[in-house]
């Protein structure tokens, strides 16, 4: 594991210290800067070393601290040693968010012994070393996890078997994992996006694209629209959910799952007819 130890940056005031998985990137990086914004010390760990590099500057840019930790969240040793050495010198750790993940495609023919595993591994594995990495350290500061799962826990599009599984099972872990942790006043809660205009979503864009110019941002807006808003979320939309779980203002949240998903999943997807003129009966 290659770690940044030294802190970029300095933050007004003493705050808590909150580490982040997946956070050079998307959701997570949304999520580091706003928590560094909030007097946070933060600790961000992501496999993408350059990016690792380009939010830690920002957050240095912006007054706040960030400390870098280039790990592979399938990697239990590399994680514990990212909670303990940040802990060292942060003297605490009050929150965990874990936001790594990846999305393949697939129905269950389609679908790999090699692709499962990589999916479960990262999305739900890597969820789980996360949490024991950190959980003696959150026992003893009373905090709090936040896990960023997705709507399609609950309902999934077509061909994308593994992906939905690993979410669906991230809800259950959260869930079970918040009342082993009751008693040890850590509570755990998840939320559930729809789609997040993020690399990740991007990249799912140009894939089905094929390379056919204008494609992949019509089929970005067409996702937009499934939403009832009318538009993807801003990962800065999810982040400020995530702050709001993690701090004191939800401190008799626990086991709960909060969608941030525009009214997506409260959509009965039946369109009626306009609306009889003025007068008649409908």
């Amino acid at each position: 594991m290659s770690t940044g130890p030294a802190d970029r940056g300095h933050a007004g005031g003493e705050g808590r210290a909150a580490l982040v998985t997946g956070g050079a990137s998307g959701i997570g990086a949304a999520v580091v800067e706003l928590l560094a914004a909030e007097g946070h010390r933060v600790a961000v760990v992501d496999r993408d070393e350059a990016a690792l590099a380009a939010v830690t500057a920002r957050v240095a840019d912006a007054g706040g601290r960030a400390t870098g930790y280039c790990a592979e969240v399938t990697d239990g040793r590399a994680l514990r040693e990212a909670a303990e050495d940040f802990t060292a010198g942060s003297g605490r750790l009050d929150v965990l968010v874990t936001s790594a993940g990846i999305q393949r495609y697939g129905d269950v023919l389609e679908t790999s012994d090699e692709l499962w595993d990589e999916v479960l591994a990262v999305n739900v594995t890597g969820v789980f070393l996360a949490a024991r990495a950190c959980l003696p350290m959150l026992r003893t500061a009373r905090g709090a996890v936040v896990v960023v799962s997705s709507v399609q826990a609950r309902a999934s599009q077509s061909d994308v078997v593994a992906y939905a599984t690993s979410k669906g099972a991230l809800d259950a872990f959260a869930r079970a994992m918040a009342i082993d942790e009751a008693r040890h006043a850590v509570r755990v809660n998840t939320v559930s996006p729809g789609s997040v205009d993020t690399p990740m979503l991007r990249a799912s864009a140009e894939r089905f694209a094929a390379g056919v110019p204008g494609a992949a941002s019509a089929l970005l807006s067409s996702w937009g629209r499934a939403h009832p808003l009318g538009r993807l979320a801003t990962p800065e939309e999810v982040a400020a959910v995530v702050s709001f779980l993690a701090g004191h203002g939800a401190s008799f949240v626990t086991g709960e799952d909060v969608r941030v998903d525009g009214g997506l999943l409260a959509t009965i997807p039946v369109a009626l007819p306009e609306a009889a003129p003025a007068g008649r009966e409908a």
